[in-house]
């Protein structure tokens, strides 16, 4: 027997527990990248069928340079300047994939999977998202995220999706607290050396954001997205962002990153919410629909209607190439709602888009409206 050992073994029972406490947790806070952000940093929020690897190819095209339209290509410079830790003048600071099934990862369809993993470098940093309910296949879709080369692992744990739901996974988690540390520590495990964070929700029901948010960073993510409602609330009620910073005040001294989410109406309005709650980031969502210049912190004017209808046009384009194959074109349709809006005739444009079955009508019928519609800049 050792010394070491002899020593615990005489030692008052309370000294024995304490000891043992430190030895159990022996989890290692993993930053990578995350270290490396400006504060506050602001981050492209996952969205089924809407974040996928064309839309994504536009935000970073033309949202993440100084000039006004963005350049062709974002540089391999620029790439690794960021990572390095400098501010660009756009952004955003992280990409984050669609949510992408574990358990589907981990099957033989996962081939059937890899279109919604598919990044460019000029996405970096750039996060894979997550679900499942089963430690064992995250660990496993956590590995096979690392040989992809992701900067990160994030873990939806706020989707209300009924279906998600029912497999346990989601926003059903905030239910399950052992069974959320699992899945979390297992991720970790698979994922080495990248980070591993979590996006989820202030509670399910009820709020119980005091409770949750412990039960997250005794697992030590490098960070942790907290939409500011409730499951229950879906997004139906204003978030919350007080909650937010009584999050920031919990997690102080961890370790662990606060992301803000929820209501985020643009980059100001992300600026001015994490100086009010003092979150390490803030995510946009909904707030880049139709508008890929958001994260531009440059562009001091609004896009013209044609630059809307050149983007809208690449955009589709570049979705038919890319996903033509494996997802309905109906999936750009929600797009469209957003790029004809707000300007005389644009329900009766967006009438004509939405019986597009092509991009190639897309361009025919936006550039038609162009020509004939009055008074349009």
């Amino acid at each position: 027997m050792s010394a070491g050992a002899y020593i615990v073994l005489n030692l008052p029972l309370i000294c024995v527990r304490v000891f043992l406490m430190k030895e159990i947790n022996t989890e290692k806070l993993v930053m990578g990248f995350w270290a490396k952000l400006p504060k506050p940093f602001f981050a492209l929020a996952p969205m089924a069928d809407v974040t996928d690897a064309a839309f994504r190819r536009i935000i970073a095209k033309y949202s993440r340079h100084g000039e006004p339209g963005g350049l062709p290509e974002p540089s391999e410079a620029l790439v690794h300047a960021h990572l390095a830790g400098g501010r660009r003048a756009g952004g955003p600071d992280v990409f984050w994939t669609e949510f992408v099934s574990a358990d589907g990862l981990v099957s033989r369809g996962r081939e059937a999977l890899m279109h919604d993993l598919a990044y460019t470098e000029g996405e970096r940093p750039i996060v894979a998202q997550l679900f499942t309910a089963n430690p064992d296949h995250m660990r496993e879709a956590a590995r096979i995220v690392r040989e992809l080369g992701f900067d990160g692992i994030d873990i939806n744990m706020g989707c209300p999706d009924k279906t998600i739901e029912k497999q346990g996974a989601g926003a059903a988690l905030i239910k399950d607290f052992k069974r959320a540390q699992a899945v979390i520590r297992a991720a970790e495990e698979g994922a080495g050396n990248l980070p591993v964070s979590v996006k989820t929700r202030i509670g399910y029901n009820t709020n119980v954001l005091e409770e949750w948010l412990e039960v997250l960073l005794e697992t030590k993510p490098a960070a942790i997205t907290m939409h500011a409602r409730t499951r229950k609330e879906l997004s139906l009620v204003p978030a919350r962002w007080e909650e937010v910073a009584r999050a920031v005040k919990m997690a102080k001294g961890s370790g662990t990153l606060i992301i803000g989410n929820g209501d985020v109406r643009d980059l100001a309005d992300a600026r001015e919410k994490a100086l009010a709650t003092g979150a390490d980031g803030v995510m946009l969502g909904r707030a880049i629909f139709g508008n890929p210049w958001l994260f531009d912190a440059t562009r001091t004017t609004p896009p013209t209607l044609a630059e809307k209808f050149d983007v809208m046009i690449e955009h589709t384009h570049l979705f038919e190439n890319l996903l033509g194959g494996v997802k309905s074109f109906a999936i750009m349709k929600k797009h469209y709602k957003a790029y004809a809006h707000g300007f005389d005739g644009a329900k009766e444009l967006r009438m004509r888009l939405m019986d597009a079955e092509n991009a190639g009508m897309v361009e025919r019928i936006a550039r038609e409206f162009l020509r004939t519609a009055p008074n349009i800049a």
